[in-house]
């Protein structure tokens, strides 16, 4: 089931929360929402849904029309961020209860809701639980109980709020990899909104990033992260530093004795902001003659197989973070107050 939203635009009083936004989810495809608080990210996947309407524009569903249909023509199962699990009801009834609710000549026999609600907890890998109730199971179990209900509608697309964004950040990542390995079992349709940039980037096969009200960049993970059209766009996805210089032949002048460094999205001739991911920089010991930009290492703290390394720059700019591997940061034999030169491997240049 595909999906097309075409020129949508949404206020609210003067506030535009979806300004002009046009996009084309795939058949088959999980598509990230993916923008800070205020985004439009969620309001979106409402008009999505049927549960908000839109000042302009259209929805389409397989090339249908569906922008004036009811949320219940559309057939979306909703996942929401915090459960919206029913306490009074085992989760056997919470699974089943989109299909007691449906009118009587839609209703499935009470053998089939029965054998359709154990397939889901199956695939979701609670069928042990089906007996028990809501307040019985853990954070995670109870979000993959939602999905469960969600999915026993047969909806044609799966949409999703900020599914795992009450969890703490183990179980986040447990279930992002569930959810992946789940999608590409049932292949259907499914779109999340989410503010966290590492769950875009893994779970999904699009990302849509959105500022204001309009989307900003829409491509593979690896496309946005690595070839993002903008300086919202680099910035928000991963930390970044900043360096002033300027532009000449396709290369970019930074820090006060011009750096040269290899550009990508190069701006021409003239005043420029080169940005620099952390696992770009490099951290040398000064020798004589050699360029790079000087600075005083502040602070180090070693995580996992890297080491990020704080730095002030001798020019009193922005201070400069850098991770190195560990192998290389216990050769440098690195500590607070040491001086040293940075040189960015490789930045990317937008226009000021």
């Amino acid at each position: 089931m595909s999906i097309e939203v075409k020129n949508v635009n949404r206020r609210f009083g003067s506030f535009a929360a979806l300004d002009d936004v046009s996009l084309e989810v795939q058949t088959g495809e999980l598509l990230a929402l993916l923008g800070p608080s205020g985004s439009g990210k969620t309001t979106l996947l409402r008009v999505i849904a049927g549960l908000e309407t839109v000042d302009s524009g259209q929805v389409l569903f397989h090339g249908e029309d569906a922008t004036s249909q009811h949320v219940r023509e559309r057939r979306v199962g909703f996942v929401f961020q915090h459960y919206a699990l029913f306490r009074h009801m085992s989760i056997f009834e919470n699974v089943a209860f989109g299909l007691r609710v449906r009118p009587k000549q839609e209703r499935p026999s009470e053998s089939e809701i029965r054998r359709r609600v154990m397939e889901l907890l199956e695939l979701v890998q609670l069928d042990w639980l089906a007996d028990r109730y809501p307040h019985q199971l853990s954070g995670g179990q109870r979000q993959r109980i939602a999905l469960a209900r969600a999915l026993a509608v047969e909806p044609r697309v799966l949409l999703l709020d900020e599914p795992f964004g009450a969890l703490d950040a183990k179980v986040r990542k447990e279930l992002r990899s569930w959810l992946r390995r789940l999608h590409d079992e049932m292949h259907i349709t499914s779109v999340f909104v989410t503010h966290d940039q590492d769950e875009a980037l893994e779970v999904s096969d699009r990302v849509v990033v959105m500022n204001e009200g309009r989307i900003q960049q829409v491509g593979t993970p690896q496309e946005v992260y690595d070839h993002p059209v903008n300086a919202f766009v680099y910035q928000f996805l991963g930390n970044v530093n900043l360096f002033h210089g300027r532009m000449d032949e396709g290369t970019a002048l930074i820090g006060p004795a011009g750096l040269p460094v290899p550009a990508h999205g190069s701006v021409g001739v003239g005043a420029a902001v080169a940005y620099a991911r952390p696992h770009d920089i490099e951290v040398v010991r000064p020798k004589l003659g050699e360029l790079g930009i000087a600075a005083r290492v502040e602070h180090l703290l070693a995580v996992g197989p890297i080491v990020r390394v704080d730095l002030r720059p001798d020019d009193s700019g922005a201070p400069i973070h850098a991770e190195i591997p560990r192998d290389q940061a216990a050769h440098l034999a690195l500590v607070a107050g040491d001086r040293v030169l940075v040189r960015p491997r490789q930045v990317r240049v937008f226009a000021t």
